[in-house]
């Protein structure tokens, strides 16, 4: 295996090099806990997709401009997706974080339920999402 990476001399290369998985994930699991990450938070990737990037990316922008906030909720974005064109649609994403133990449904719900998304465009929704691609 070939593995690169910007930060050497972090504690989890340092742990998977030295072939020590339990120390990988005794670290991989003090940092979720300190930021808040599954599965001691919640995640919600927000992914808007269309023909036009600069429809999605307004209309994305719009979304992140009725965000909900407070409560221990935060959105970050929106960012071009990391595949931002994927079969003739460009794609953006918003990242919902919320505290484990909010009702992550209910705020998207309520959130979202008045998007109308138009024009081709289309929104998707990943609570805890197991990859960002």
């Amino acid at each position: 295996m070939l593995l690169q990476t910007y930060m050497p001399d972090h504690p989890v290369m340092a742990a998977l090099i030295a072939g020590d998985r339990d120390a990988f994930l005794a670290r991989e699991a003090e940092d979720r806990r300190a930021r808040g990450l599954p599965p001691f938070g919640r995640l919600a990737a927000i992914i808007v997709s269309g023909p036009s990037e600069r429809a999605v990316r307004d209309f994305a922008r719009g979304l992140a401009a009725r965000a909900p906030r407070g409560d221990g909720v935060e959105t970050l974005g929106p960012a071009p997706a990391p595949l931002s064109l994927l079969r003739g649609r460009f794609r953006y994403r918003l990242l919902v974080k919320a505290p484990r133990d909010a009702p992550i449904q209910k705020i998207l719900r309520a959130w979202l339920g008045a998007a109308r998304p138009r024009g081709g465009l289309r929104l998707r929704i990943d609570i805890d999402p197991y990859s960002f691609l």
